[in-house]
């Protein structure tokens, strides 16, 4: 009897290792050095985990060997091909910034996979003004951050950002006013176009009186005779 518990205990050990570890679960990543705060293409992956708890990565930039031609990924929120993840910046807010994504693998069957990524959102947005005031005549940049769930502070531009302002012409991102204005103060309010509640308004002062040209160098004399002489030494 205890012989043949023994060979029963030893045919069962040897058939658990002879059985090849299956895919129980996989998980998408993206790339953290692609701006995906900012750009809709950005490079993805996906690890998959055996049951042994052994793991593997696909290809591209999680430099695994898992060929993306041995997959078959699909989702309502975007594009997944070759390893690139295209997706639509306004459906993505209304998805609360989560993609989901369906995974089939050549070697595991037709039964897809589910799996979820979160990608990094704006949390909120200010004004990083480069200069004071604004100067008639010049253009002045209207520079709005942005602060992501990510932790990422970036600049944003009008392919996110809506403006309006009380005085002067908006010329893409850059504010003018003509040389002629009188105007002392400028509003400008500012405007996340996914997220209507992330406005700014801020105040800019209008540069007043003529302009400081004294020390302006026109020519490489200027340059020689702007330079402060030496007091002379008494004998």
């Amino acid at each position: 009897m205890k012989v043949s518990f023994l060979l029963a205990a030893l045919l069962y050990t040897l058939s658990s290792f002879g059985q090849k570890a299956s895919i129980v679960r996989v998980q998408a990543y993206y790339d953290s050095a692609s701006v995906a705060e900012l750009y809709n293409r950005i490079p993805v992956g996906f690890q998959l985990i055996y049951s042994d708890s052994t793991t593997r990565e696909t290809t591209g930039f999680m430099q695994g060997n898992y060929r993306w031609s041995n997959i078959q990924a699909s989702s309502p929120d975007g594009t997944i091909q070759n390893g690139y993840l295209t997706f639509d910046r306004a459906h993505l807010q209304r998805q609360h910034y989560q993609i989901r994504i369906k995974v089939i693998l050549k070697d595991a069957g037709p039964v897809p996979f589910e799996t979820t990524l979160v990608l990094p959102h704006v949390t909120g947005i200010r004004f990083n003004h480069y200069a004071d005031s604004l100067k008639r005549g010049i253009r002045f940049y209207l520079n709005v951050e942005a602060k992501f769930s990510s932790g990422k502070i970036l600049p944003l531009d009008t392919a996110n950002i809506w403006f309006e302002t009380s005085a002067g012409k908006l010329l893409g991102q850059d504010l003018l006013l003509d040389l002629g204005d009188t105007t002392r103060f400028v509003k400008v309010r500012a405007l996340y176009k996914y997220t209507p509640r992330l406005e700014l308004q801020s105040v800019i002062p209008v540069k007043q009186g003529p302009e400081d040209e004294s020390k302006i160098i026109n020519d490489v004399n200027d340059l020689y005779n702007s330079r402060p002489k030496k007091p002379k030494r008494r004998n």
